[in-house]
């Protein structure tokens, strides 16, 4: 379970959280948005990883990389309807490696995430058929 802090619970601050060893980076981001029915836009994501599971560009199933990893990079958006995330990942050598972000992702140390809700915009996600998947909406209202 994350740990969280917001300083006033205003709908337009920062919720920041921190991971645990073992969470799954993209579960718990999708557990924390369903937990408080909130959408949210990511600010900042670093921390490290035993495994990433990262979808390369038009590859059709996850890739596992083995850790240990420095996550160096989180960037997406996490709403009620699921998650559309991208990292950045670091081997031990210093070999960089980035992908779209899927379950199986498993934080080692910790991961500190940054989240920043939209005053009077609520995010979701619907497929597209044009793309084949579920993709971003905006809505007017509460951004929580």
């Amino acid at each position: 379970m994350a740990d969280s802090l917001s300083s006033t619970g205003s709908p337009v601050e920062p919720l920041v959280l921190r991971l645990h060893p073992g969470d799954d980076l993209r579960l718990a981001l999708e557990a924390e948005s369903l937990r408080r029915a909130a959408s949210w836009i990511l600010i900042s994501g670093i921390g490290s990883l035993d495994v990433a599971m990262l979808r390369f560009a038009a590859a059709g199933a996850p890739s596992p990389l083995a850790g240990p990893l420095e996550l160096l990079s989180l960037a997406g958006t996490v709403s009620v309807d699921g998650a559309h995330l991208h990292a950045v990942v670091a081997d031990a050598a210093g070999g960089v490696c980035g992908g779209h972000v899927c379950a199986g992702c498993t934080v080692a140390t910790t991961a500190e995430i940054a989240l920043l809700p939209l005053a009077g915009t609520r995010l979701g996600r619907r497929m597209d058929p044009a793309t084949g998947h579920p993709e971003l909406t905006m809505r007017p209202g509460d951004s929580h």
